[in-house]
């Protein structure tokens, strides 16, 4: 078999709980409520041709992009409570301490927003061969937001 190049999209999924409040949102969302996130990260890059590379025939290995995603996102908000740091809710928390794990962000943390923030958080983290291609991020069983690199250039 020939050794060859080729580009190659991979994808691994991630899932955490995770609650917050829309701050200033007209609807039932205002409310500190909870969501059970599924993220897929997809990265693009060619594969490995070296047949004396352990990593031949990889893009990258799984197991480096399960590191970057689970340190810096999956760790730091699974069962964690986001707020807008302008929320109200965090006058409530800082007299209550039953809340143990509280995030405040500077945007409103929406589906969409998070994405963003993810996106932004796993280029900066990829090894320089590879390319964040897409993100999805499914906050109910039928609600979604998706993020395209080439969407955002």
């Amino acid at each position: 078999m020939k050794n060859h190049s080729s580009i190659v999209q991979i994808t691994k999924m991630f899932h955490f709980e995770m609650a917050h409040a829309l701050y200033g949102y007209d609807g039932p969302c205002k409310n500190i409520h909870g969501h059970s996130y599924r993220l897929s990260v997809t990265i693009i890059g060619k594969t490995e041709t070296d047949s004396r590379n352990p990593k031949h025939g990889m893009v990258v290995d799984f197991s480096v992009l399960k590191e970057i995603v689970d340190k810096l996102i999956v760790k730091e908000l699974d069962h964690a409570l986001v707020l807008n740091e302008y929320s109200p809710h965090k006058k409530m928390l800082n007299e209550n301490t039953m809340f143990e794990k509280i995030v405040l962000t500077k945007f409103q943390p929406t589906c969409e927003n998070l994405l963003i923030d993810f996106a932004m958080i796993i280029k900066k983290n990829l090894p320089k061969k590879i390319k964040l291609h897409h993100l999805k991020l499914r906050e109910t069983p039928s609600s979604y937001a998706e993020w395209y690199a080439d969407d955002n250039k």
